[in-house]
């Protein structure tokens, strides 16, 4: 029988994402027991009215009771979360849009919305006890990764593509990582982690392999709904590598319906799945020319966190599609390139090639007409595009 533990998280069980099996959240879980896929977390929703976030720090823990870290003591933060949103009124004119917003994530510490993720499984792990982390990653997440547990004052060990531009091995090397270069893209550092980790003596924080990651990023939408007085875009485009970002602003948004802070009738935004035409695994099963992803390879793109060819969390990306209405699409390199320049050129905003990405999807979709020139978009920006510099040096159009 297990304790009941008193906390101000509202956390109550684990989930998994497959076929719903309940699992503890009290004890380290990774990947279901079931199917052996990703679990959620999933909160006893209590009376909690939006006033308790008046005077809140402006960080992502401003929704304490709706994340899963069980004591205040375990929390790792480096003020992650509260990201602006930007209005972009001179592309917006440019391209006869009436409404036009992005949420620029590249203003986290450690400059990518893989603080907010890390932040919550580093914190967790800290909860747990665990003496180190593992992480393959395309960049953002293992220098994230890095720093948090520089903080906590864990071990961090981070495998990496070795053509992963300097910028991001810098980075985790200051932070005091183990840095492991790996020939191939994520998989193939997944495959070494692994083995690096044979003992288990490391957690591994890959996507979605743990729970929690994806309560991080969830509170993009906590913040979206908040920062736009409790109203919602018409349509959401997001850059899907690994896809918890995606999974998470709309498990954010269906929680909020839950609690009463927006109401059970309003309509929910359409969720756009953007992906480099370099590497589409989501798009390439959505749209059946393939059965899923778990055969297929992708090449190298300078929007490196799209570079995830086989994402584990491919069913619960597939499943927000479906719930929102919405639709996925790739960009290719030059596209991308285009978009680095239009938003630098026309809104002083250096972005990621990622956010470069939905901007770019964007605008192709309202030229298709499938977003309406009057709807109101909100794009996704996942980073800074310092560090990215090496990937696009010299590349002006």
């Amino acid at each position: 029988m297990e304790t009941t533990i008193q906390t101000l998280s509202f956390i109550s069980h684990l989930s998994c994402s497959s076929c719903g099996n309940s699992h503890s959240a009290y004890q380290p879980q990774l990947l279901s027991a079931c199917c052996q896929l990703p679990l959620e977390s999933q909160y006893e929703y209590q009376p909690l009215s939006k006033s308790i976030l008046t005077g809140r720090p402006g960080n992502m823990w401003r929704y304490r009771e709706l994340l899963p870290v069980l004591a205040d003591e375990n929390i790792v933060s480096l003020g992650e979360g509260f990201t602006p949103i930007l209005n972009l009124q001179n592309l917006a004119q440019k391209y006869n849009i009436n409404h036009l917003q992005l949420k620029d994530e590249g203003q986290n510490p450690t400059g990518s919305f893989k603080a907010r993720g890390l932040s919550m499984a580093i914190s967790k792990a800290k909860e747990f006890e665990s003496e180190g982390c593992i992480i393959p990653t395309a960049g953002n997440a293992g220098v994230a990764m890095a720093a948090y547990c520089a903080k906590a004052g864990m071990k961090a060990t981070v495998v990496m593509p070795r053509h992963t531009p300097k910028a991001f091995r810098e980075e985790c090397y200051w932070y005091g990582a183990d840095v492991q270069l790996v020939d191939g893209l994520i998989n193939d550092c997944a495959a070494r982690a692994k083995e690096l980790n044979a003992d288990s003596s490391l957690l591994d924080v890959s996507t979605l392999k743990e729970p929690y990651r994806l309560e991080g990023k969830k509170t993009m939408g906590y913040e979206i709904a908040e920062q736009l007085n409790w109203t919602l875009p018409d349509v959401i485009l997001y850059p899907a590598g690994g896809g918890t970002g995606l999974i998470g602003i709309w498990k954010a948004f269906k929680e909020m319906q839950q609690l009463g802070w927006l109401p059970q009738s309003i309509k929910l935004p359409r969720m756009i799945a953007v992906q480099a035409a370099n590497c589409q695994p989501l798009v390439e099963t959505y749209f059946g020319r393939q059965a899923n992803c778990k055969q297929y390879i992708g090449k190298p793109t300078i929007a490196n966190g799209l570079a995830v060819p086989r994402p584990l969390g491919e069913h619960m990306m597939l499943r927000v599609l479906l719930e929102s209405g919405g639709t996925a699409i790739s960009i290719t390199e030059q596209e991308m390139l285009e978009g680095l320049q239009e938003l630098g050129k026309n809104e002083g905003l250096f972005v990621a090639p990622e956010g470069a990405a939905v901007w770019m999807a964007a605008r192709k979709m309202v030229d298709a007409g499938m977003i309406n020139r009057d709807e109101k978009i909100l794009l996704l920006n996942t980073g800074s595009g310092q560090k990215y510099m090496e990937n696009v040096e010299g590349m002006y159009i």
